[in-house]
């Protein structure tokens, strides 16, 4: 049978979920979610309308050691029962043979993803449950930095020490392998970052691509945080300086176009009160973590710019390849600007 979805072998992936879910009735509909540039995300919907979520890596080549499915599964899996909310996962295909790749299978939660404002406008239109979403994003937050990630079973995800040169080291050889146009704000973002890392105090469990666009939401409640592919251990402050770069203002910036740019959300500095009266912590530094996320964002930008040049993410009429070139170049100054 030929795959009607490209990434999905229908038959194959159809047993193996049936053997894993007695209930299954097949045949089962595989719908490719939007809004994910690096692991492909499915919506699996059966005849009695059950609905589950299927992940796998891209299409064709992928640099060494990203899309680890294994590892994503393992974290989503550990904090299933958590105060952070999570999709509870179903298992994990490893043998390439069933689907080209390895995959993982979990429960479908229901709800909007505020990708965007019109999402925002269209799914959450009260006022009062966007200033109640922003407090529970902060809160959901703060309490995944609070978790003791061996207490979860995720003390071992990755050394708790050095985040940011680790970081620095990964993403610039990132870059370097995927780089297909000359940035020189990414070179001077690079080198000022270096010289001015701050001190790491503690480590926690990073998310690693906290914002709106990764949550499940309904009303003023996060129902479940996803994609967990960048998740690793070390300082909180970078999902924190990620989070308020991503919370944009009502009219902020060219594009109207980010979630809280909606308006009715609580602002930047109601977040960093909120999550240092959590948390505790110093906050003096963030625009450092601010521009080390715009930095990093440019980088994996770059990584996807390059899939979608040579194909592997297959065909997405919706992904503008100048549009992304520009985008990059804008948040390599955007780093440059916030390190002054």
């Amino acid at each position: 049978m030929e795959n009607q979805v490209e990434g999905i072998n229908e038959p194959n992936v159809t047993s193996w979920m049936k053997e894993r879910i007695v209930a299954l009735k097949p045949p089962l509909n595989f719908e490719k979610i939007a809004g994910g540039h690096s692991n492909l995300t499915f919506k699996v919907s059966d005849q009695d309308g059950n609905a589950f979520v299927m992940r796998r890596p891209p299409l064709g080549h992928v640099l060494e050691s990203a899309h680890d499915m294994g590892r994503e599964y393992k974290i989503i899996s550990s904090l299933k029962g958590s105060v952070v909310p999570v999709a509870p996962t179903i298992d994990l295909c490893l043998d390439a043979e069933v689907n080209g790749a390895p995959f993982y299978v979990m429960e479908y939660v229901a709800g909007p993803v505020p990708h965007d404002s019109s999402v925002v406008r269209d799914k959450i239109p009260a006022m009062q449950d966007r200033l109640q979403l922003s407090k529970d994003v902060i809160r959901v937050l703060g309490e995944l930095h609070l978790l003791n990630p061996d207490d979860v079973g995720l003390g071992d995800l990755g050394r708790k020490e050095a985040y940011l040169e680790r970081q620095l080291k990964r993403w610039s050889k990132q870059w370097e392998a995927t780089e297909t146009h000359e940035v020189p704000a990414m070179n001077e973002s690079t080198k000022r970052l270096r010289e001015s890392m701050p001190e790491q105090v503690g480590a926690s469990i990073v998310h690693g691509d906290y914002r709106l666009g990764n949550m499940i939401v309904n009303g003023g409640v996060v129902s479940a945080i996803l994609d967990w592919e960048l998740c690793t251990l070390g300082d909180p402050l970078a999902d924190l300086g990620y989070l308020l770069n991503n919370w944009s203002a009502p009219g902020e910036g060219e594009e109207d176009v980010k979630p809280t740019s909606a308006g009715g959300f609580a602002d930047r500095d109601d977040l960093l009160e909120q999550y240092g009266s959590l948390t505790g912590k110093d906050l003096s530094q963030i625009n450092y973590y601010r521009a080390f996320s715009h930095w990093r964002s440019a980088a994996i930008g770059q990584g996807v710019y390059k899939r979608y040049l040579v194909g592997a993410m297959g065909e997405n009429p919706d992904y503008d390849l100048e549009a992304s070139k520009r985008g990059i170049n804008l948040l390599a100054e955007a780093a440059l600007e916030l390190l002054g």
